[in-house]
């Protein structure tokens, strides 16, 4: 018995890497379409005004921290300012990438070529999403009177920009398994042409 719960668990590997993939798209459906809702595009403006690669997409990165509109709350003036420095223009661009992209590790099945070139942007966005451990105060927790903060205590923030070393792993997997399933229908169409 303890054997064959063994063998179940080792054979699992090929479900494991369907789920990874499901993950991958579910995830950047569903972080694509909440770009388009200010919510979350009020969300990410630390992220984007902090990054030395990014900040120049925004009018004026500089002034974010006088216009935070928290999760659930709405100061119209602090709106306004995000319209203003196009928050909300650099967000819903995001979404369509981020949209795209899940569907591209999607048709793995129908365009693997394709999905492997999705799975690679992945890849390239984890890494540009990860340097905002470095480049994003907020990443960490704030010195205000508690004993714990800075470097190693990872913020809300931070830790919702951790779990990006798990989505790149991932990348690496769809990618792999793509560029697996392309080599193998191009060798299939080899030998039946023949």
């Amino acid at each position: 018995m303890k054997n064959t719960f063994l063998t179940t668990i080792a054979n699992l590997d090929k479900a494991g890497k369907s789920v990874i993939r499901a993950g991958i798209v579910i995830v950047f459906l569903w972080i694509g379409a909440l770009k388009f809702v200010p919510y979350e595009a009020d969300g990410i403006v630390p992220f984007v005004a902090n990054s030395p690669f990014m900040s120049a997409l925004y009018n004026n990165p500089q002034e974010y921290k006088d216009h935070v509109n928290k999760e659930g709350e709405l100061i119209p003036e602090n709106r306004q300012w995000n319209i203003e420095n196009n928050t909300y223009g650099f967000a819903n661009e995001l979404g369509i990438l981020l949209i795209a992209l899940g569907i591209l590790v999607g048709i793995h099945r129908w365009a693997p070529l394709e999905s492997m070139f999705g799975s690679i942007l992945v890849f390239l966005l984890t890494l540009g999403t990860l340097s905002f451990l470095i480049t994003t105060p907020e990443s960490w927790v704030p010195h205000l009177t508690d004993q714990q903060y800075g470097f190693p205590f990872l913020s809300g923030r931070g830790r919702l920009v951790l779990k990006d070393v798990v989505i790149m792993g991932a990348s690496i997997i769809t990618m792999s398994e793509s560029a697996a399933l392309y080599l193998k229908n191009k060798k299939t169409k080899l030998i039946t042409a023949r």
